[in-house]
């Protein structure tokens, strides 16, 4: 195995612009080395050879490194909090036309459980959510809208009956859902931020990112978020210095910025 692992970044970075420095490295270079094995491949140099001439491992390489592991109404005691704590407070501030992003969305089951989640409040033609994520491959996973039982295990009854269709083994979700949802390509480590959001959601995705680079975002986040937005992280995360970037702390897994 190639040792120049500096050189395999560097080369990535040219290739995608997704920055390696930013992610932990033994997480990383293990991830990248199984598929180096897999394929029988001698190094970091002669993989990247193979990444620029072949579609299929670039593929791979792209949907394997990023990290998608989702669920729809992941911990749902926090849900909960927002559906009877925030959602009321964000619609007394703002009015029903929210401004929300869902950063690092995955395969989508986090925009479209705040869909779900909102539609108990705000009629659904005036929902609209921006969804972003680095990987284009489950971008387009999360606009086919089709998922296994173990994903939507977490799913309300009323919205997994009224919003669901089995299809074979999966569950295809319902198109009036899906259209409250765009979908974008961003990365959070390089591409430029979205303002005046109201509420931005990023679960359980920072956990893979340096200290640096977790604390960077943290604080583009709240530039981002309007005056009394909130930000809502995942069960995994938690801000330790929020009340320096000037957060005040809801609840363990709410900030706001006041």
């Amino acid at each position: 195995m190639a040792y120049d692992y500096e050189y395999f970044k560097r080369e990535i970075f040219s290739m995608t612009k997704i920055d390696l420095n930013s992610y932990k490295e033994k997480q990383m270079k293990r991830r990248i080395d199984t598929l180096i094995t897999k394929h029988g491949i001698k190094g970091y140099d002669e993989y990247v050879k193979a990444l620029k001439t072949n579609t299929e491992y670039f593929d791979e390489f792209i949907n394997y490194i990023t990290i998608n592991v989702s669920e729809f109404y992941r911990n749902p005691d926090q849900w909960k909090l927002l559906d009877e704590q925030v959602i009321p407070e964000l619609i007394k501030k703002y009015g029903k036309r929210l401004r929300i992003w869902s950063a690092a969305c995955s395969t989508g089951d986090e925009p479209y459980s705040l869909v779900m989640a909102l539609s108990k409040h705000i009629p659904l033609d005036q929902i609209k959510i921006t969804a972003t994520d680095l990987d284009k491959q489950v971008i387009a996973k999360a606009k086919m809208g089709l998922y296994n039982s173990k994903s939507i295990a977490a799913v309300p009854p009323e919205f997994k009956k009224k919003y669901f269709t089995q299809v074979g083994p999966s569950f295809k979700i319902a198109d009036e859902i899906k259209a409250r949802v765009e979908f974008k390509e961003h990365n959070l480590l390089k591409d430029a931020y979205f303002s005046e959001c109201n509420m931005i959601v990023c679960r359980n995705v920072l956990i893979y990112f340096t200290e640096e680079a977790k604390d960077d975002v943290f604080r583009k986040f709240y530039k981002s978020l309007s005056k009394g937005g909130i930000l809502f992280i995942g069960s995994t995360e938690q801000i330790i210095n929020y009340r320096e970037m000037g957060y005040e702390r809801k609840s363990s897994f709410f900030y706001e910025k006041p």
